[in-house]
């Protein structure tokens, strides 16, 4: 049986790694910390655990966490980037879901991140976890970076494109609209019902962090340089997200479906819908899924891509879980086969 800890769990990644975890028949969540929640039942806070849960909260410090198998932090950025290195000496694996080892490049993170990158070791030996990209690397990760929501939902629509060069690399559009559990469980004014609901907001737009995680890891891809505007949305829903990607074929006349089909053809979680079905959110919430759906425009060299995640399930939490499961020799799936709630 594996041990578990948590550390940062009170947010919803947080509570999403508890209620997948505690449904993993190979894995045992034995600390969770909040030092605002010291002391207090996880069950008291998160009532849906209720006969599912013992466990306490506890301070970051509390020395149960060094009996675990793997740490997840699931922590503000700048946690992990100090806290990681103290369970890695002592041979526990650790997985952030945060962003503190996305970028490898520590002047570009600090940029974004409005902080200075403290931990260039520690960067350095960072495994971006992208298990459809990078699963050979993740399986001998001492410490994983969890990938962002929006850029797993556009690598993923991408991949099959880049790898087989049947794209123009300049003028990619990715158009990404996210429910709002993607800004997080902190008091946030822009997030209130009275604020969200019913409307629809561009944000980002200059430049959102998430930009050049998702340069970083398309331009690994196709080992040269990648041109492409992403735009964001918020949508007055609880979670999920979707991204519309616009590109321009190298060859108008060709077939893409075939490439799509037979790079995710041994994934578990990417699955290519057919022609004319269009991914909806509503399809994998709650799961680990990603829905994807090509569409020719006629007479164009013109190529549309729609990608659906779970943006705390694949995007989060779920892929954090995909990844321990790679890291530890587990069926990859484990813990993680329910489809998505309907309606």
């Amino acid at each position: 049986m594996i041990k578990a800890g948590i550390i940062g769990g009170t947010g919803y990644t947080g509570v999403e790694l508890l209620r997948l975890l505690h449904n993993h028949s190979e894995v045992e969540v034995v600390a969770i910390s909040s030092r605002s929640l010291d002391g207090k039942r996880v069950d008291g806070v998160f009532p849906s655990l209720v006969g599912h849960s013992d466990l306490v909260f506890s301070l970051p410090s509390d020395t149960i966490l060094n009996t675990c198998d793997v740490i997840f932090f699931a922590t503000p950025h700048g946690v992990a980037m100090e806290g990681a290195g103290a369970f890695i000496d002592k041979g526990i694996k650790v997985i952030d879901l945060g962003a503190d080892f996305r970028i490898t490049d520590q002047t570009e993170w600090s940029k974004w991140y409005g902080m200075e990158h403290t931990q260039a070791t520690l960067l350095d030996s960072a495994v971006y976890g992208l298990p459809e990209t990078n699963r050979d690397q993740v399986k001998e990760a001492m410490l994983l970076a969890n990938p962002g929501c929006y850029p797993t939902a556009v690598q993923l629509a991408l991949k099959p494109l880049i790898t087989n060069k049947l794209i123009s690399l300049t003028g990619i559009v990715a158009d990404c609209k996210s429910g709002v559990s993607g800004a997080g469980r902190g008091a946030n004014q822009a997030m209130l019902l009275c604020e969200a609901s019913e409307s629809l907001k561009s944000y980002g737009v200059s430049g959102h962090r998430h930009y050049p995680e998702i340069k970083q890891e398309l331009e690994i891809l196709a080992n040269e340089e990648v041109n492409f505007t992403f735009v964001p949305h918020l949508v007055p829903m609880i979670r999920g997200m979707q991204a519309t990607i616009y590109v321009d074929l190298l060859d108008e006349n060709i077939d893409v479906r075939p490439y799509f089909v037979d790079t995710y053809s041994e994934e578990p979680f990417v699955k290519i819908l057919t022609d004319g079905v269009y991914p909806e959110t509503r399809s994998v919430k709650s799961s680990n899924f990603c829905q994807i759906s090509i569409q020719k425009i006629p007479n164009s060299n013109k190529l549309v891509i729609m990608s659906v995640i779970d943006n705390l399930v694949k995007g989060a939490s779920g892929q954090a879980v995909q990844n321990m499961n790679i890291m530890f020799g587990l069926d990859e799936t484990s813990g993680l086969t329910s489809i998505g709630l309907l309606p």
